[in-house]
Protein backbone atom coordinates (compact mmCIF):
# COMPACT_ATOMS: atom_id res chain seq x y z
CA UNK A 1 0.00 0.00 0.00
CA UNK A 2 1.46 3.52 -0.89
CA UNK A 3 1.98 6.64 1.53
CA UNK A 4 -0.77 8.67 1.07
CA UNK A 5 -1.17 12.21 1.60
CA UNK A 6 -4.17 11.42 4.37
CA UNK A 7 -2.29 8.97 6.39
CA UNK A 8 0.57 11.33 6.35
CA UNK A 9 -1.55 14.06 7.46
CA UNK A 10 -2.30 11.97 10.82
CA UNK A 11 1.53 11.75 11.18
CA UNK A 12 1.30 12.28 15.45
CA UNK A 13 -1.02 9.45 16.09
CA UNK A 14 0.45 6.60 14.14
CA UNK A 15 4.14 8.07 14.84
CA UNK A 16 3.78 7.42 18.73
CA UNK A 17 2.32 4.24 18.46
CA UNK A 18 4.56 2.88 15.61
CA UNK A 19 7.75 4.42 17.55
CA UNK A 20 7.10 2.38 20.49
CA UNK A 21 6.82 -0.69 18.25
CA UNK A 22 10.11 -0.32 16.35
CA UNK A 23 11.81 0.35 19.89
CA UNK A 24 10.32 -3.26 21.04
CA UNK A 25 11.38 -4.80 17.31
CA UNK A 26 14.17 -6.44 18.78
CA UNK A 27 11.80 -8.15 21.44
CA UNK A 28 10.06 -9.49 18.07
CA UNK A 29 9.94 -13.04 17.38
CA UNK A 30 11.48 -13.96 14.08
CA UNK A 31 9.36 -13.81 11.17
CA UNK A 32 9.21 -16.67 9.01
CA UNK A 33 9.05 -15.13 5.82
CA UNK A 34 5.97 -16.84 3.67
CA UNK A 35 7.27 -18.49 -0.47
CA UNK A 36 6.46 -16.06 -2.56
CA UNK A 37 3.18 -17.26 -4.46
CA UNK A 38 2.80 -15.32 -8.23
CA UNK A 39 -0.30 -13.26 -8.25
CA UNK A 40 -1.70 -12.45 -11.88
CA UNK A 41 -0.04 -9.12 -13.59
CA UNK A 42 -3.50 -8.27 -14.76
CA UNK A 43 -4.91 -8.07 -11.06
CA UNK A 44 -2.86 -5.34 -10.50
CA UNK A 45 -2.61 -3.47 -13.30
CA UNK A 46 0.21 -4.82 -15.19
CA UNK A 47 0.41 -6.60 -18.79
CA UNK A 48 1.83 -10.51 -18.94
CA UNK A 49 2.22 -9.83 -22.37
CA UNK A 50 4.24 -6.67 -22.09
CA UNK A 51 6.36 -7.91 -19.49
CA UNK A 52 7.99 -10.38 -22.12
CA UNK A 53 9.48 -7.01 -23.06
CA UNK A 54 11.86 -7.15 -19.92
CA UNK A 55 12.90 -10.68 -19.60
CA UNK A 56 13.45 -10.61 -23.08
CA UNK A 57 15.90 -8.00 -22.05
CA UNK A 58 17.45 -9.24 -18.93
CA UNK A 59 17.74 -12.72 -21.00
CA UNK A 60 19.88 -10.53 -23.81
CA UNK A 61 22.29 -9.48 -21.19
CA UNK A 62 22.56 -12.50 -19.71
CA UNK A 63 23.13 -14.23 -22.72
CA UNK A 64 26.11 -12.23 -23.41
CA UNK A 65 28.13 -13.68 -20.62
CA UNK A 66 30.52 -11.17 -21.31
CA UNK A 67 28.45 -8.38 -19.74
CA UNK A 68 26.78 -10.03 -16.77
CA UNK A 69 26.84 -13.92 -16.15
CA UNK A 70 23.72 -13.49 -13.93
CA UNK A 71 20.71 -12.31 -12.55
CA UNK A 72 17.44 -12.29 -10.08
CA UNK A 73 14.45 -9.78 -10.52
CA UNK A 74 11.59 -9.07 -8.21
CA UNK A 75 8.99 -6.99 -9.32
CA UNK A 76 5.68 -6.12 -7.17
CA UNK A 77 2.70 -3.89 -7.17
CA UNK A 78 0.52 -3.93 -4.12
CA UNK A 79 2.65 -5.83 -2.03
CA UNK A 80 2.26 -8.56 -4.26
CA UNK A 81 4.85 -10.25 -6.46
CA UNK A 82 3.68 -11.01 -9.90
CA UNK A 83 7.12 -11.66 -11.31
CA UNK A 84 10.05 -13.51 -9.79
CA UNK A 85 13.11 -14.63 -12.36
CA UNK A 86 16.50 -15.63 -12.51
CA UNK A 87 18.36 -15.87 -15.27
CA UNK A 88 21.54 -16.91 -16.24
CA UNK A 89 25.06 -18.02 -14.37
CA UNK A 90 25.92 -18.00 -10.57
CA UNK A 91 29.31 -19.47 -11.61
CA UNK A 92 30.82 -19.44 -15.17
CA UNK A 93 33.58 -21.80 -14.73
CA UNK A 94 30.91 -24.45 -13.33
CA UNK A 95 27.48 -22.90 -15.50
CA UNK A 96 25.87 -23.30 -12.52
CA UNK A 97 22.42 -21.65 -13.51
CA UNK A 98 21.07 -18.97 -11.80
CA UNK A 99 18.95 -19.36 -8.59
CA UNK A 100 16.23 -17.52 -7.04
CA UNK A 101 18.11 -18.10 -3.57
CA UNK A 102 21.04 -17.24 -4.68
CA UNK A 103 23.22 -15.04 -1.91
CA UNK A 104 24.21 -11.54 -3.55
CA UNK A 105 26.96 -8.84 -2.45
CA UNK A 106 24.95 -5.93 -1.52
CA UNK A 107 27.30 -3.43 -1.51
CA UNK A 108 26.29 0.16 -1.25
CA UNK A 109 22.84 -1.20 -1.55
CA UNK A 110 23.64 -1.91 2.47
CA UNK A 111 23.60 2.14 3.00
CA UNK A 112 19.70 2.09 2.73
CA UNK A 113 19.33 -0.84 5.70
CA UNK A 114 21.95 1.22 7.87
CA UNK A 115 19.24 4.49 7.00
CA UNK A 116 16.20 2.76 8.52
CA UNK A 117 18.62 1.54 11.10
CA UNK A 118 19.39 5.06 11.66
CA UNK A 119 15.44 6.16 11.50
CA UNK A 120 14.59 3.40 14.26
CA UNK A 121 16.88 5.09 16.64
CA UNK A 122 15.79 8.49 15.22
CA UNK A 123 11.82 7.19 16.35
CA UNK A 124 13.21 6.00 19.76
CA UNK A 125 14.14 9.95 20.11
CA UNK A 126 17.65 9.30 20.25
CA UNK A 127 18.93 12.09 17.30
CA UNK A 128 17.59 14.94 15.51
CA UNK A 129 18.81 16.17 12.22
CA UNK A 130 19.76 19.35 13.03
CA UNK A 131 22.26 17.84 15.88
CA UNK A 132 25.68 18.29 15.11
CA UNK A 133 27.53 14.62 14.59
CA UNK A 134 29.99 15.75 17.77
CA UNK A 135 27.45 15.29 19.48
CA UNK A 136 27.26 11.40 19.17
CA UNK A 137 30.89 11.36 17.93
CA UNK A 138 33.29 14.05 20.90
CA UNK A 139 36.46 13.15 18.51
CA UNK A 140 34.64 15.26 15.45
CA UNK A 141 34.79 18.02 18.07
CA UNK A 142 37.50 19.64 16.46
CA UNK A 143 37.21 18.56 13.00
CA UNK A 144 39.05 21.20 10.47
CA UNK A 145 37.93 22.02 6.32
CA UNK A 146 40.67 21.59 3.80
CA UNK A 147 41.28 24.84 2.24
CA UNK A 148 43.95 24.02 -0.35
CA UNK A 149 47.76 22.79 -0.34
CA UNK A 150 50.84 25.14 0.66
CA UNK A 151 54.27 25.03 -1.47
CA UNK A 152 54.92 22.12 0.01
CA UNK A 153 51.97 20.14 -0.95
CA UNK A 154 50.52 19.92 2.69
CA UNK A 155 47.14 20.59 3.23
CA UNK A 156 45.99 24.20 4.51
CA UNK A 157 42.71 23.75 6.79
CA UNK A 158 40.31 26.23 8.05
CA UNK A 159 37.29 26.09 10.69
CA UNK A 160 34.17 25.01 9.72
CA UNK A 161 31.25 27.55 8.63
CA UNK A 162 29.02 25.74 10.99
CA UNK A 163 29.65 22.01 12.46
CA UNK A 164 28.55 19.55 10.09
CA UNK A 165 25.16 18.09 11.03
CA UNK A 166 23.37 14.61 11.11
CA UNK A 167 21.08 15.79 8.25
CA UNK A 168 24.62 16.02 6.47
CA UNK A 169 25.46 13.36 7.79
CA UNK A 170 22.14 10.98 6.18
CA UNK A 171 23.01 12.86 2.52
CA UNK A 172 26.64 12.73 1.80
CA UNK A 173 26.68 16.41 2.72
CA UNK A 174 28.68 17.05 5.64
CA UNK A 175 32.22 17.09 4.43
CA UNK A 176 33.75 13.49 3.96
CA UNK A 177 34.82 11.34 1.10
CA UNK A 178 35.51 8.65 0.17
CA UNK A 179 39.12 7.95 -0.96
CA UNK A 180 39.00 5.96 -4.16
CA UNK A 181 36.03 8.32 -6.01
CA UNK A 182 38.53 11.36 -6.33
CA UNK A 183 42.26 12.09 -6.72
CA UNK A 184 42.41 15.23 -4.76
CA UNK A 185 44.37 15.96 -1.49
CA UNK A 186 42.26 14.53 1.34
CA UNK A 187 40.86 11.34 -0.75
CA UNK A 188 44.85 10.90 -1.01
CA UNK A 189 45.11 11.44 2.82
CA UNK A 190 41.63 9.01 3.74
CA UNK A 191 43.98 6.20 1.35
CA UNK A 192 47.11 7.12 3.25
CA UNK A 193 45.54 6.72 6.30
CA UNK A 194 43.81 3.45 5.40
CA UNK A 195 40.67 4.82 6.48
CA UNK A 196 38.63 1.84 4.52
CA UNK A 197 41.32 -0.83 6.46
CA UNK A 198 40.72 -0.18 9.70
CA UNK A 199 40.65 -2.28 12.13
CA UNK A 200 37.01 -1.42 13.13
CA UNK A 201 34.83 1.37 13.39
CA UNK A 202 36.54 2.92 16.79
CA UNK A 203 39.34 2.91 14.35
CA UNK A 204 37.69 4.19 11.69
CA UNK A 205 36.27 7.43 13.58
CA UNK A 206 39.85 7.86 15.21
CA UNK A 207 41.50 8.36 11.61
CA UNK A 208 39.05 10.37 10.77
CA UNK A 209 39.46 12.54 13.21
CA UNK A 210 42.32 13.55 12.31
CA UNK A 211 41.75 14.54 8.57
CA UNK A 212 39.88 17.29 7.50
CA UNK A 213 36.66 17.44 5.79
CA UNK A 214 36.75 17.81 1.90
CA UNK A 215 34.84 21.03 1.71
CA UNK A 216 32.50 23.03 3.23
CA UNK A 217 29.20 21.25 4.98
CA UNK A 218 26.52 21.15 3.06
CA UNK A 219 28.04 23.34 0.19
CA UNK A 220 28.59 19.99 -1.89
CA UNK A 221 27.54 16.48 -2.52
CA UNK A 222 30.08 13.95 -2.27
CA UNK A 223 29.92 9.98 -1.76
CA UNK A 224 31.43 9.36 1.52
CA UNK A 225 32.06 7.40 4.10
CA UNK A 226 28.86 8.38 5.89
CA UNK A 227 27.04 5.74 5.94
CA UNK A 228 29.75 3.70 7.70
CA UNK A 229 30.02 6.67 10.35
CA UNK A 230 26.19 5.99 10.92
CA UNK A 231 27.52 2.26 11.48
CA UNK A 232 29.63 3.42 14.12
CA UNK A 233 26.84 6.47 15.63
CA UNK A 234 24.21 3.35 15.79
CA UNK A 235 26.31 1.17 17.75
CA UNK A 236 27.10 4.03 20.16
CA UNK A 237 23.06 4.73 20.32
CA UNK A 238 22.01 1.10 21.18
CA UNK A 239 24.48 -0.13 22.55
CA UNK A 240 24.36 -2.92 20.38
CA UNK A 241 27.12 -4.34 17.40
CA UNK A 242 25.70 -2.76 13.97
CA UNK A 243 25.42 -6.30 12.74
CA UNK A 244 23.12 -7.74 16.00
CA UNK A 245 21.04 -4.32 15.79
CA UNK A 246 20.23 -4.54 12.33
CA UNK A 247 19.65 -8.04 12.85
CA UNK A 248 17.30 -7.86 15.80
CA UNK A 249 15.46 -5.05 14.36
CA UNK A 250 15.22 -5.39 10.74
CA UNK A 251 16.57 -9.04 9.69
CA UNK A 252 15.07 -11.26 12.01
CA UNK A 253 11.66 -9.37 12.56
CA UNK A 254 11.24 -9.31 8.36
CA UNK A 255 12.03 -12.92 7.86
CA UNK A 256 15.23 -11.67 5.84
CA UNK A 257 17.16 -15.29 6.93
CA UNK A 258 19.64 -14.99 4.51
CA UNK A 259 20.93 -11.38 4.87
CA UNK A 260 24.26 -10.21 7.11
CA UNK A 261 27.72 -9.07 6.80
CA UNK A 262 29.16 -12.76 6.07
CA UNK A 263 28.12 -16.09 4.09
CA UNK A 264 28.37 -19.17 6.83
CA UNK A 265 29.40 -22.06 5.75
CA UNK A 266 26.20 -23.67 5.10
CA UNK A 267 24.98 -21.40 3.15
CA UNK A 268 28.37 -21.04 0.70
CA UNK A 269 27.18 -22.83 -2.06
CA UNK A 270 24.60 -20.32 -2.57
CA UNK A 271 26.82 -17.61 -2.57
CA UNK A 272 27.82 -16.07 -6.44
CA UNK A 273 31.07 -15.78 -8.10
CA UNK A 274 31.63 -12.14 -8.65
CA UNK A 275 33.00 -10.72 -11.47
CA UNK A 276 34.79 -7.77 -12.86
CA UNK A 277 35.76 -7.23 -16.31
CA UNK A 278 39.56 -7.19 -16.95
CA UNK A 279 41.93 -5.40 -19.29
CA UNK A 280 41.56 -8.24 -21.92
CA UNK A 281 38.12 -8.05 -22.07
CA UNK A 282 37.92 -10.82 -20.20
CA UNK A 283 35.16 -11.87 -17.05
CA UNK A 284 37.72 -12.16 -14.25
CA UNK A 285 36.59 -13.37 -10.44
CA UNK A 286 36.98 -10.49 -8.26
CA UNK A 287 36.50 -10.23 -4.53
CA UNK A 288 39.02 -7.17 -4.01
CA UNK A 289 36.60 -4.92 -2.81
CA UNK A 290 35.26 -6.86 0.39
CA UNK A 291 36.79 -9.86 0.69
CA UNK A 292 35.64 -13.40 0.88
CA UNK A 293 32.74 -12.65 3.52
CA UNK A 294 33.84 -15.87 5.55
CA UNK A 295 33.39 -14.65 8.74
CA UNK A 296 31.80 -11.68 11.06
CA UNK A 297 33.68 -8.43 10.12
CA UNK A 298 35.90 -6.61 12.71
CA UNK A 299 34.64 -3.27 10.33
CA UNK A 300 31.24 -4.19 9.81
CA UNK A 301 30.68 -1.14 6.61
CA UNK A 302 27.49 0.42 6.96
CA UNK A 303 28.09 2.26 3.64
CA UNK A 304 28.72 -1.50 1.78
CA UNK A 305 29.54 -4.71 4.00
CA UNK A 306 25.98 -7.10 3.65
CA UNK A 307 25.44 -9.89 1.54
CA UNK A 308 21.46 -10.71 0.76
CA UNK A 309 18.96 -12.42 -1.34
CA UNK A 310 16.55 -11.08 -3.78
CA UNK A 311 13.82 -12.06 -1.69
CA UNK A 312 15.32 -10.67 1.46
CA UNK A 313 16.18 -7.38 0.35
CA UNK A 314 12.64 -7.20 -1.55
CA UNK A 315 11.01 -7.86 1.93
CA UNK A 316 13.06 -5.13 3.71
CA UNK A 317 11.80 -2.49 0.42
CA UNK A 318 8.23 -4.06 0.82
CA UNK A 319 8.53 -2.81 4.23
CA UNK A 320 9.69 1.03 2.70
CA UNK A 321 7.09 0.75 0.06
CA UNK A 322 4.18 0.20 2.28
CA UNK A 323 5.31 3.19 5.27
CA UNK A 324 7.42 0.92 7.70
CA UNK A 325 5.22 -2.59 7.62
CA UNK A 326 5.35 -6.11 6.50
CA UNK A 327 3.24 -8.89 7.12
CA UNK A 328 1.74 -7.75 10.39
CA UNK A 329 5.14 -6.32 11.41
CA UNK A 330 5.97 -2.45 11.75
CA UNK A 331 9.49 -1.50 11.33
CA UNK A 332 8.85 2.26 11.35
CA UNK A 333 6.41 4.69 10.90
CA UNK A 334 4.73 6.02 7.80
CA UNK A 335 6.02 9.83 8.69
CA UNK A 336 9.27 8.19 9.05
CA UNK A 337 9.49 6.48 5.77
CA UNK A 338 8.06 9.39 4.07
CA UNK A 339 11.12 11.58 5.66
CA UNK A 340 13.88 9.11 4.81
CA UNK A 341 12.62 8.85 1.02
CA UNK A 342 12.12 12.52 0.44
CA UNK A 343 14.79 15.49 -1.40
CA UNK A 344 17.14 16.98 1.55
CA UNK A 345 18.88 18.71 -0.95
CA UNK A 346 18.92 22.37 -1.43
CA UNK A 347 18.66 23.84 -5.12
CA UNK A 348 21.93 24.80 -5.46
CA UNK A 349 23.42 21.04 -5.32
CA UNK A 350 20.89 20.02 -7.86
CA UNK A 351 22.74 21.25 -10.91
CA UNK A 352 24.07 18.15 -12.17
CA UNK A 353 27.75 18.74 -10.85
CA UNK A 354 27.39 15.87 -8.38
CA UNK A 355 26.54 12.02 -8.33
CA UNK A 356 28.40 8.77 -8.40
CA UNK A 357 28.29 6.61 -11.40
CA UNK A 358 24.73 6.70 -12.91
CA UNK A 359 23.15 9.03 -10.07
CA UNK A 360 23.62 12.51 -10.84
CA UNK A 361 22.05 14.83 -8.74
CA UNK A 362 20.02 17.49 -10.94
CA UNK A 363 16.65 19.11 -11.51
CA UNK A 364 14.26 16.77 -10.36
CA UNK A 365 16.11 14.12 -8.54
CA UNK A 366 17.76 14.87 -5.07
CA UNK A 367 19.09 12.90 -2.59
CA UNK A 368 17.04 11.81 1.56
CA UNK A 369 18.53 9.52 3.84
CA UNK A 370 20.62 7.15 2.63
CA UNK A 371 19.01 6.81 -0.74
CA UNK A 372 18.56 8.59 -3.68
CA UNK A 373 14.83 10.77 -4.83
CA UNK A 374 12.95 11.15 -7.73
CA UNK A 375 10.65 13.85 -6.50
CA UNK A 376 10.28 15.19 -10.06
CA UNK A 377 11.07 12.07 -12.41
CA UNK A 378 9.48 13.98 -15.44
CA UNK A 379 11.77 16.54 -14.74
CA UNK A 380 14.48 14.52 -14.46
CA UNK A 381 14.25 12.77 -17.61
CA UNK A 382 12.91 9.38 -16.12
CA UNK A 383 9.96 7.15 -15.91
CA UNK A 384 7.70 6.08 -12.70
CA UNK A 385 5.91 8.29 -9.65
CA UNK A 386 7.40 11.61 -8.06
CA UNK A 387 8.65 10.27 -4.61
CA UNK A 388 9.96 7.15 -5.89
CA UNK A 389 13.36 6.28 -4.02
CA UNK A 390 15.78 4.11 -4.64
CA UNK A 391 19.75 2.82 -4.23
CA UNK A 392 22.45 0.66 -6.21
CA UNK A 393 25.34 -1.51 -5.35
CA UNK A 394 28.70 -1.73 -6.99
CA UNK A 395 28.50 -5.38 -8.39
CA UNK A 396 25.37 -3.85 -9.81
CA UNK A 397 22.52 -4.45 -7.74
CA UNK A 398 19.66 -2.19 -7.74
CA UNK A 399 16.39 -1.40 -6.54
CA UNK A 400 13.48 1.47 -6.41
CA UNK A 401 10.45 2.12 -4.45
CA UNK A 402 7.64 4.01 -6.20
CA UNK A 403 4.60 4.87 -3.87
CA UNK A 404 2.63 6.53 -6.14
CA UNK A 405 2.22 3.42 -8.22
CA UNK A 406 2.86 1.68 -4.99
CA UNK A 407 5.53 -0.27 -7.23
CA UNK A 408 8.68 -2.09 -6.17
CA UNK A 409 11.16 -3.58 -8.40
CA UNK A 410 14.68 -5.41 -7.39
CA UNK A 411 17.28 -6.48 -9.41
CA UNK A 412 20.27 -8.47 -8.08
CA UNK A 413 23.37 -8.90 -10.30
CA UNK A 414 27.12 -9.89 -9.82
CA UNK A 415 29.71 -7.95 -11.62
CA UNK A 416 31.72 -5.19 -10.86
CA UNK A 417 30.11 -1.74 -12.46
CA UNK A 418 32.51 0.01 -15.06
CA UNK A 419 31.92 2.02 -17.94
CA UNK A 420 31.46 -1.09 -20.17
CA UNK A 421 28.79 -2.21 -18.37
CA UNK A 422 25.18 -2.63 -19.53
CA UNK A 423 22.71 -0.53 -17.53
CA UNK A 424 20.28 -3.06 -16.60
CA UNK A 425 18.95 -0.47 -13.73
CA UNK A 426 17.67 2.25 -16.10
CA UNK A 427 16.98 0.28 -18.70
CA UNK A 428 14.75 -1.80 -16.91
CA UNK A 429 12.92 1.34 -15.61
CA UNK A 430 10.68 1.95 -18.53
CA UNK A 431 10.69 -2.00 -19.67
CA UNK A 432 8.36 -1.87 -16.16
CA UNK A 433 6.49 1.19 -16.53
CA UNK A 434 5.74 -0.04 -20.35
CA UNK A 435 3.93 -2.88 -19.25
CA UNK A 436 1.69 -0.90 -16.18
CA UNK A 437 -1.01 -0.58 -18.38
CA UNK A 438 -4.04 0.10 -15.96
CA UNK A 439 -2.05 1.95 -13.01
CA UNK A 440 -5.62 2.96 -11.92
CA UNK A 441 -6.09 -0.89 -10.84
Amino acid sequence: MKISASRIAKVSLIFIGAAACAANAQHTAPVSAPAIILASPESVGFSTERLERLHAAMQEIVERKKEIPGMVTILARHGRVIDYRAYGVSDIASNTPMSKDAIFRAFSMTKPVTGAAMMILYEQGKWLPSDPISKYIPEFANLKVAKGLDASGNIIVEDPVHAPTMAELMTHTAGFTYGFFAPGPVDKAYNAAGVLHSKSLQDMIDKLSKLPLAYQPGTKWNYSVSMDIQGYIIEKLSGQSLPDFMRDNIFQPLGMKDTGFYVPAEKRSRFVTNYRLNAQGVMAIDNSLMGDYDKQPTLPSGGGGLVTTAQDYYRFAQMLGNGGELDGVRILAPATVHLMGSNHLAPNLLTGEFGVGAQIMRPGMGYGYDCAVEYDPALANLVGGAGTFFWDGAAGTWFWIDPANDVVFVGMIQRMMDATSPNAQYLSRPLVYQALVHPEK
